[in-house]
């Protein structure tokens, strides 16, 4: 269990992602915003599609590369809280997030997910945690990263004891 201001584990497959993801979403609070970073097929989407089935959703989460962002509901202690998931590798400018009004959804509410969030960077409010996955041999080494007091509670709140 981390108390300090970062978390770094190695993840030796998918489903060590997937258990991440599982522990992390046991440790979220309202209003919470977790940047990805990481290159493409680093397991980024895989991350959050587990963290929103562990919280509860039961319906398909795919990668909103095309739309940007999904919206998903769930409940965090009994609380529903939106969640929505932004992938904007494709965005064209950091004017266009702010154009499609996506900075709204950092309302102290909704739990932003974001990956490729240096695409925004300029325009998107500082994250809470930030996860850093890259590739190390058939696995992943992650650092997860609290910006904030509320991104040091969800460090604080996570579980997590990787297989090795």
């Amino acid at each position: 269990m981390p108390h300090s201001k970062k978390f770094k584990t190695h993840l030796q497959d998918e489903a060590g992602t997937a258990a991440l993801g599982h522990a992390l979403a046991r440790a979220m609070l309202p209003g919470l915003a977790i940047y990805l970073h990481g290159d493409l097929g680093v397991g980024k989407t895989v991350l959050t599609r587990s963290l929103l089935h562990a919280a509860g959703y039961v319906g398909h989460v795919k990668s909103p590369t095309y739309t940007l962002a999904e919206p998903y509901q769930i409940a965090l202690e009994g609380q529903p809280v939106s969640v929505i998931h932004f992938d904007l590798y494709r965005l064209a400018s950091p004017e266009e997030f702010l154009d499609a009004g996506f900075r709204e959804d950092f309302n102290g509410d909704a739990i932003c997910i974001v990956e490729w969030p240096e695409k925004a960077e300029s325009v998107l409010p500082a994250p809470d945690v930030n996860v850093f996955l890259s590739v190390s041999g058939q696995g992943r080494e992650v650092e997860l990263s609290a910006c904030s007091d509320k991104g040091l509670q969800c460090l604080q709140r996570l579980h997590f004891a990787p297989n090795l």
